[in-house]
């Protein structure tokens, strides 16, 4: 918790906050500790994002907190679904691209790839930039700077946007993977740190990788894919999938590092490779004991990434940490795509908030069914209605091994 209260105050100052600012950042963490988690890096206003940050400004205000902390994953392309995803937002009815990439970069770069310059430019199909008054107007909002990377980017737009056109006084406070990165780092150089101490080198970590490829081969497939082990390679704007093999993290390429603790810590500094969304989960939530805010997918695979952890706390002998991590009360909670769209655009809505009375007691007064509308994120999802079956079938249930850490 020392570490990630450390890596929060960095990321305040980082944000252009002052020293007792981020000071105050770091006491919250302590006091109050939840993090929003979902969704990825997105502009505020992109629908999935600002009803999300909505969501949980009704709790922080609630509950009088001075800081809304969250962490938007980086390691996603610019387009996840079609015209949707960091490179795209939707403005007057039509979608535009938000830094006017061709679609070769927009599918095969990751957002946080060092790969810039990137500027915005919200152009349409035809590469006209600004196209309707709405883009125009926003364009005119956003910094006109060039970033070295679109993550960079879209958290500076963010910080503008939300100092600028949001009426609360709440403070904004964007962690990605880079502040990430070098959280883990820390643990990687500090000696009483299990991820130092324990974690790295040994047996644990492939009984971490052979409990994963288990869950992947039962019910539980594709909830935590092995997508890469621990790390990704970060290079020409590209994450590339790592695998542990001979105490070695190898990529396809011929690039490769060793798993020890100082030359993990240095790549991590680098930028030479990346955490995974699981060592993520590790540093930011698991090890310190933080709640985590994010999506309907979420709330089942952050649970089965507590058991993945506690396989490696027990082949480790870490029985406090066993015991820490089985008192925890609702560790992780929904908190993504809770609030429905009210039908119109974000950013006209956030205009029209400027020195206006806020909807957050609106939606306050609604109940959960009236404010989440038809649940589609859950009734739509494959994943979720395999789930649903094996449940059925009793091959899950509330017993199962893999559920007993959530």
């Amino acid at each position: 918790m020392d570490l990630l209260r450390r890596c929060i105050e960095r990321a305040a100052r980082r944000s252009g906050y002052d020293a007792e600012d981020a000071r105050n950042a770091g006491l919250q963490i302590l006091a109050s500790p939840v993090m929003q988690t979902g969704p990825h890096c997105l502009l505020l206003i992109d629908h999935d994002a600002f009803y999300t940050h909505l969501f949980s400004l009704s709790g922080l205000t609630a509950h009088g907190r001075e800081w809304h902390i969250t962490y938007h994953a980086a390691t996603v392309s610019f387009s996840e679904k079609a015209k949707k995803g960091p490179g795209w937002l939707c403005l007057d009815g039509e979608p535009l691209n938000v830094f006017g990439l061709p679609r070769s970069r927009m599918d095969s770069l990751s957002i946080c790839g060092w790969s810039g310059p990137y500027r915005f430019a919200l152009s349409n199909a035809k590469s006209d930039p600004a196209p309707n008054a709405s883009a125009a107007r926003l364009l005119a909002d956003l910094p006109s700077d060039d970033f070295p990377s679109a993550a960079e980017a879209i958290r500076a737009a963010n910080r503008a946007l939300w100092r600028n056109k949001l009426p609360f006084p709440t403070k904004l406070l964007q962690l990605d993977d880079m502040d990430i990165a070098d959280l883990v780092a820390d643990h990687l150089e500090d000696p009483q740190s299990w991820l130092s101490a324990r974690f790295i080198g040994g047996k644990v970590a492939e009984s971490i990788l052979d409990a994963m490829d288990h869950l992947n081969a039962g019910p539980w497939q594709g909830w935590v894919r092995r997508t890469t082990d621990f790390f990704w390679r970060l290079e020409g704007g590209r994450i590339i999938p790592l695998r542990l093999q001979d105490n070695f993290l190898r990529a396809r390429s011929s690039f490769e590092v060793k798993v020890r603790p100082k030359i993990l810590a240095e790549a991590l500094r680098q930028r030479a490779i990346v955490p995974s969304l699981y060592t993520v989960f590790l540093v930011t939530s698991i090890l310190p004991g933080v709640r985590v805010l994010g999506g309907c997918r979420q709330t089942i695979y952050y649970p089965l990434m507590r058991y993945l952890s506690a396989v490696g706390f027990q082949r480790s002998g870490e029985q406090d940490l066993l015991t820490e991590l089985g008192g925890d009360d609702r560790p992780g909670v929904w908190g993504h795509r809770v609030l429905k769209s009210s039908g119109g655009c974000p950013y006209s809505e956030m205009e029209l908030l400027q020195g206006a009375v806020t909807p957050l007691g609106q939606f306050a007064e609604m109940s959960l069914l009236q404010s989440s509308g038809d649940l589609s994120s859950f009734t739509r999802d494959p994943i979720w209605a395999n789930l649903s079956e094996h449940i059925s079938t009793g091959a899950i249930t509330a017993n199962s091994p893999a559920w007993q850490w959530s």
